[in-house]
């Protein structure tokens, strides 16, 4: 569904939600492209704000991204509407179009490229989630600017 170029955030910060670390990556529309930035600890599915306004406020995003964790048959899973819940957060602290796409099975490609590129080694506490939060980003590009 291609959008009114006026419509179509240019930064966009992207969500890996999880219970106690939150992936951040950052991308922006013009080249659609995205990058890992931070893991956020968390304390049941709430950030630490201070961190995320301290990256607001350096990056300035005109929207977010939030994945959303379903079953593979679509149905959600337990922890789905806690990431319901805090993309709804973001948009009353933040006051931004915060979109929700579905994020199946992106945790487990950033595993496996980790993995790849590293071993073991590359699956450090924290990397997984801000590579899951890029791949996130990369699919709403592919999904909202077709």
């Amino acid at each position: 569904m291609k959008q009114n170029s006026n419509d179509i955030p240019k930064v966009l910060f992207a969500f890996d939600f999880g219970t106690k670390r939150i992936g951040v990556a950052v991308g922006q529309t013009v080249t659609q492209t995205a990058r890992p930035l931070e893991t956020l600890a968390a304390k049941d599915g709430l950030p630490n704000w201070d961190m995320l306004n301290k990256l607001m406020k350096k990056w300035q995003p005109n929207a977010m991204v939030v994945g959303i964790p379903v079953n593979m048959d679509g149905s959600d899973q337990a922890i789905s509407l806690l990431a319901r819940e805090f993309a709804d957060n973001l948009r009353k602290h933040y006051h931004l179009p915060v979109y929700e796409i579905d994020e199946r099975l992106t945790t487990k490609d950033a595993r496996e490229q980790l993995f790849a590129q590293g071993g073991y080694k590359a699956l450090q506490e924290g990397q997984v989630d801000r590579l899951a939060a890029q791949l996130i980003l990369k699919n709403w590009f592919a999904d909202y600017l077709k």
